[in-house]
């Protein structure tokens, strides 16, 4: 993909979502922290499912140190993994105990040291909770990048190395965000929804889909003057895009930071 598309795909993502957010909910780099980890193989909505009484019980280290692993497990047992999961956050917050003080920190090499920390889970935190311009490749970014064209690599360290190099420094601060959603609602895995992308003709995905028509096999002569059967109409660009904009509960939550 040439540089003016892949400026055009940005620009209209942009537009379209000015401010984008992480789905998981957090409000200080602790709780961000823990909950990527816990998000590892598992939804955004299970993990906020579980993370909101567990941020209330305990909302710092210390505290989540107190619950041990069956207080922490009564928590987090509908996601997935969680035994090794509460292991690792357990550990980590020991780990931040013992060399951070307790706080997040914010040097990527000592990120990736903590427990149940990697390369990823170290992207989403420093540029989610600190503000800098990283690129956390998971399943989706992977996917949108190699199928669009934007960044194709066989390994998500090589997405990750092209997109930082391809993508322009005013948008690289907010492309994770915008490439996660983009593949979580519109370049789906199993099917994409070109029909409503707003980047479809930018992309050089062969085979785009189209938009399935609703044949109707009449039983019976239609009488005269009855309407054909007309193709139905997939979603609206609008409906599907909305999903991309930051919804009223994320606005809030930022605000409140």
């Amino acid at each position: 993909m040439n540089k003016a598309k892949r400026r055009e795909m940005f620009e209209r993502w942009r537009a379209a979502n000015p401010h984008p957010q992480t789905e998981l909910n957090w409000r200080n780099p602790f709780e961000l922290l823990i909950a990527v980890i816990l998000s590892a193989q598992a939804t955004d909505k299970s993990v906020n499912l579980g993370t909101r009484g567990l941020f209330a019980e305990a909302p710092d280290p210390a505290s989540m140190l107190k619950l041990g692993e069956a207080g922490l497990i009564k928590h987090i047992k509908h996601i997935g993994l969680y035994q090794s999961k509460a292991k690792h956050v357990l550990e980590t917050c020991a780990m931040l105990l013992e060399h951070h003080d307790g706080e997040v920190p914010r040097e990527r090499e000592a990120l990736e040291a903590l427990a149940g920390v990697g390369r990823k889970t170290a992207n989403v935190v420093l540029n989610t909770a600190f503000g800098e311009a990283t690129m956390a490749v998971d399943t989706h970014i992977f996917r949108v990048a190699n199928r669009t064209g934007l960044a194709p690599g066989k390994d998500v360290l090589a997405v990750e190395m092209k997109l930082l190099r391809f993508i322009e420094a005013e948008f690289l601060h907010d492309a994770h965000h915008w490439l996660i959603l983009h593949g979580r609602y519109v370049c789906k895995a199993r099917k994409p929804d070109c029909p409503t992308c707003m980047v479809a003709d930018l992309c050089d995905m062969k085979n785009k889909t189209k938009v399935e028509a609703l044949i109707q096999t009449p039983t019976k002569k239609s009488a005269p003057g009855q309407a054909q059967a007309r193709a139905k109409p997939g979603p609206s660009s609008d409906q599907t895009q909305a999903k991309l904009r930051p919804s009223n509960r994320r606005d809030l939550r930022q605000s409140n930071r």
